[in-house]
C-alpha cells in the first residue's frame, strides 16, 4: 500500500522482499511516484501458473472488493 495515496498495488514475484525493496528504491516506474510502499497482505503459492491466475483476479472488480474486506480492519486502523 502506498504511504502517500494510500492506494494497493497488486503484484505478482517470485522473491517478495527483492521486489519490495525495488519499488520503494523507484526502480518500478508503475510506483516511482507512489513512494513508500508498505507490505500489508501476501499470498504464497506453490507454482507460477497459479500465483499469476490469483494476481489476475486481484486486479478485477471483486478481487479488488474481495481484498477491501480481507483488510477491513487493518483499513479502519491506518
Amino acid at each position: 500500500m502506498s504511504n502517500r495515496d494510500g492506494y494497493s498495488y497488486i503484484g505478482y514475484s517470485q522473491d517478495l522482499k527483492k521486489r519490495i525493496e525495488e519499488h520503494n528504491k523507484g526502480y518500478v516506474l508503475a510506483t516511482k511516484h507512489r513512494r513508500p510502499l508498505k507490505l500489508v497482505y501476501y499470498e504464497a503459492c506453490l507454482n507460477r501458473e497459479d500465483a499469476m491466475q490469483r494476481e489476475r483476479y486481484l486486479k478485477t472488480t471483486n478481487g479488488r472488493r474481495w481484498l477491501g474486506k480481507r483488510l477491513r480492519r487493518y483499513n479502519k486502523s491506518v
